[in-house]
């Protein structure tokens, strides 16, 4: 099954800057092959269930081993069964209707 995720990844008990954090996931997902796109808040990823799901484990293993101690995630999960759809599909849908 095609999933798609908005995560938000966030590291408590690290200090204010989370930046190394987030460019650990970065290189996950990168390395699951999974497509995906920062953005301010999050990263908005696409791909097969198991292998999404699997990257994100992998996120909260490699920032817990940067340190650390806590980790609160937010997750928006989005899937169709009625067509394919990607993630520039939905933006440009509603840049259609601008």
């Amino acid at each position: 099954m095609n999933v798609m995720v908005d995560l938000c990844v966030i590291p408590m008990g690290v200090g204010v800057s989370v930046s190394s954090h987030v460019a650990a996931c970065q290189k996950i997902l990168q390395q699951a092959g999974v497509k995906h796109q920062m953005h301010a808040w999050g990263t908005n990823i696409e791909g097969d269930w198991d292998t999404v799901f699997a990257a994100i484990k992998q996120c909260h293993e490699a920032v817990h081993a940067m340190g650390a101690p806590r980790i609160v995630t937010s997750l928006k999960i989005g899937t169709r069964t009625d067509r394919v759809q990607t993630l520039e599909d939905k933006i440009q849908s509603v840049q259609e209707k601008l």
